[in-house]
């Protein structure tokens, strides 16, 4: 039998714990907007399949410094225009708003140079090396009137919405715990991303920052924070570990890790039941209503279980239609809230990145 709960204090009326339907918009119904792409790499091969199958965008031009490499990507997706520099791209009157998708280490120069064009920007997480960096993106993109916004793909997505949903109507009752994991063994290679300090590399940056940042979904700004972490062979964080608390006392267990692959879960605890979301959390994934004696409530799976990262385009083109320049769903305080979390955590283990 379905478990109940009270609609409010000193009702007798009772309603099924069920999850609801998320609110999430199709991103076939964006608006069209015209996109440049700045690095093409695998993250932007990503980015511009999951725009060519779901969504009415356009990709319209690709900038990368070797100019075979971007005419390479052009012939793969159709795209009309290749370029041998971001300068060239920035140029280009045709492109309405770019998508950074380098290394943590390029987006501060390249959003400003961009931004400093009067295009509009979405900028592939994390959003820069530190929080100094970030502030000056932010503060220009605000003088310069243009659309700024972390590529923080799993905001937008639909399951995320219902996790939303739930956290706003109480469903959960008061929330107590928050778990989540995000482990990838990475090739120990010294210039790749992951381990190149020039890069900026380490797990926080390129993995630890979603576990962080769905806590901080939850919980709101932490209260506190205590990291331990490993340093990889190169000096860059290989693995840590962080505990956070909310305002209200809730307390966030959050792992990442460059070594091992880990379950890659999440989830948030209350006193009436809890969320569960499956491996990978932070991608499409199903969310699942558990009772305190661990009996499945309600499970809800997304219809789209791939192309996830067509929904942060989509809310993009809103809110560029709408005349916005920023998203509610992860506005840019909120960005700069989690990078000076980050930094905190990176002073913890001592690391530190070239230039810094």
């Amino acid at each position: 039998m379905p478990q109940t709960h009270q609609t409010d204090a000193g009702s007798n009326e009772t309603v099924p714990l069920l999850l609801p339907a998320p609110r999430t918009p199709s991103p076939k119904e964006a608006p069209a907007l015209s996109w440049g792409v700045i690095a093409p790499g695998w993250i932007a091969g990503s980015f511009v399949e999951a725009l060519q199958t779901y969504t009415q965008q356009r990709v319209v031009a690709v900038g990368s410094r070797d100019a075979e490499r971007a005419r390479t990507f052009a012939d793969r997706y159709g795209i009309p225009a290749a370029y041998g520099s971001y300068e060239e791209l920035l140029a280009d009157d045709d492109v309405d708003i770019v998508y950074i998708a380098s290394p943590h280490s390029g987006h501060h120069d390249q959003a400003l140079q961009a931004i400093e064009a009067g295009r509009h920007v979405l900028l592939e997480k994390a959003f820069t090396r530190n929080a100094r960096e970030a502030a000056r993106v932010i503060e220009a993109a605000r003088d310069r009137g243009v659309f700024l916004m972390e590529g923080m793909w799993t905001r937008f997505l639909p399951h995320i919405d219902v996790v939303r949903q739930v956290l706003e109507s109480g469903l959960l009752g008061e929330v107590q715990t928050v778990i989540a994991d995000h482990g990838l063994p990475g090739k120990p290679n010294p210039t790749h991303r992951h381990f190149d300090p020039d890069q900026a590399g380490g797990a926080l940056l390129d993995l630890g920052v979603y576990p962080l940042a769905f806590a901080h979904m939850v919980l709101g700004p932490f209260a506190s924070v205590t990291a331990v972490g490993t340093k990889a062979f190169t000096g860059v964080d290989g693995q840590a570990s962080v505990i956070v608390t909310g305002e209200a006392g809730a307390h966030g267990v959050l792992n990442t890790s460059l070594f091992a692959r880990t379950p890659t879960k999440a989830s948030i605890s209350g006193t009436r039941a809890r969320l569960e979301i499956d491996g990978h959390f932070y991608a499409p994934a199903a969310v699942h209503l558990i009772s305190p004696d661990h009996e499945v409530l309600d499970t809800f799976t997304p219809e789209l279980l791939e192309g996830g990262l067509c929904y942060e385009a989509a809310e993009a083109a809103r809110c560029i239609a709408a005349g916005r320049v920023e998203s509610d769903l992860m506005p840019l305080s909120e960005t700069l809230s989690i990078m000076r979390f980050l930094d905190r955590i990176r002073r913890d283990l001592g690391v530190a990145y070239p230039g810094e």
